[in-house]
């Protein structure tokens, strides 16, 4: 009888974290079945479906089509909708990846059905319990069974923590993975030359850090940055639904409505995402996942924040940490412009094999069928 493995995917990053695990369990398909519960956390078409088809991701064999609301409801719908998943298909064991509310709510279901747990991306510290991910991560590897460390610290984070050796695999970034599969469709995609950019003569803006996006002055001061910059070289924001609701909400139109060098575009799918990126002068971003991205394409990265949990992105690649004000924002921008930060090199094992990593230590270690 086959071993039955359930991935749980939420939110936009954890398709790129799933998509090449459920390749690489295809090697042991005569003894695994795998199956992927898309909790629904962030459902639209370009947040979610599209994912699919660029990462060429098997449908979902559930969805729970939980929606948004605040983190405690989230969490508790996932939960309560999670729970019936695992008791009907009986899952040997459930993989849950990265920091978001599906990642914590199904750990908690699952641990507590009896059921062997696993955390892709286990031991990343911010070590900034304001943020709700920072929550979501130390609770989820407090829980589960099996930790897999994209970075070496995430390995000495576990440790310190008292995280059984035996348990903890530093096995790269199956985001990179995802990534440099991608790279041939990548290097074909024409959005840089549709939207009427000229290779490194733009930048790249991504927000939605609720330190950065749901107050009215902050979010402000940040849109008046990217207006002033848009006016030295083409700003591309693919704006969050989040951020998007909040501008209107705090009446900031305009001050991106004012800026025609200030293009803000929906969410873009995975591949025309990553070929903006590659393609761009440097990133501005709040988000975890572009840090590593920017890492592997050698692309200057901005990481507006106080506190990163990817310090391999700053130890090895051209990421850059910077709070999030409006002079240190700027004295960033003008240090990086004259001179661009060095890429060391790309952390160990972010080589695009991490997921067949994982596969074999799941088979081997975990289920023992292999």
């Amino acid at each position: 009888m086959k071993r039955r493995v359930l991935s749980v995917v939420g939110a936009r990053p954890n398709f790129m974290k799933v998509a090449p695990i459920a390749r690489a369990l295809e090697h042991f398909q005569a003894h695994i079945e795998h199956a992927i519960c898309h909790t629904g956390q962030h459902y639209d078409y370009m947040m979610s479906q599209a994912f699919f088809e660029d990462l060429e991701l098997s449908q979902p064999q559930f969805f729970l089509g939980v929606g948004s609301g605040s983190h405690a409801e989230q969490t508790a719908r996932i939960m309560l909708a999670f729970e019936p998943v695992c008791l009907e298909w009986h899952p040997d064991l459930v993989i849950v990846v990265g920091d978001v509310n599906s990642t914590i709510a199904c750990t908690l279901t699952a641990v507590k059905l009896g059921i062997e747990t696993a955390h892709v991306e286990a031991g990343l510290r911010s070590f900034d319990r304001s943020m709700p991910e920072e929550i979501n991560r130390i609770a989820t590897d407090a829980l589960c069974n099996w930790l897999f460390c994209t970075e070496q610290s995430g390995v000495e984070n576990l440790h310190r923590e008292g995280a059984q050796p035996e348990r903890v695999f530093l096995v790269g970034n199956t985001m990179i993975d995802s990534l440099l599969a991608a790279m041939p469709k990548i290097q074909a995609c024409s959005i840089v030359r549709q939207l009427g950019l000229e290779p490194n003569r733009y930048a790249v803006v991504t927000l939605h850090r609720p330190s950065n996006v749901d107050d009215p002055v902050q979010l402000a001061m940040l849109l008046d940055v990217l207006a002033e910059l848009a006016r030295s070289l083409p700003v591309v924001f693919p704006i969050h639904p989040r951020t998007r609701q909040n501008i209107t909400r705090f009446q900031l139109e305009g001050i991106v409505q004012g800026t025609p060098t200030l293009l803000l575009i929906e969410p873009e799918r995975y591949v025309r995402f990553i070929a903006l990126v590659r393609s761009a002068a440097f990133v501005l971003t709040d988000s975890g996942g572009i840090q590593e991205e920017t890492t592997v394409l050698g692309v200057p990265c901005l990481t507006l924040r106080t506190s990163t949990e990817r310090p391999s992105t700053i130890e090895y690649g051209s990421n850059m940490l910077v709070p999030p004000e409006r002079q240190r924002i700027w004295a960033a921008i003008e240090q990086m412009l004259q001179t661009p930060p060095a890429t060391r090199g790309i952390p160990p094992l972010w080589d695009g094999h991490a997921a067949k990593r994982i596969a074999r230590i799941i088979a081997e270690h975990i289920l023992h069928v292999a």
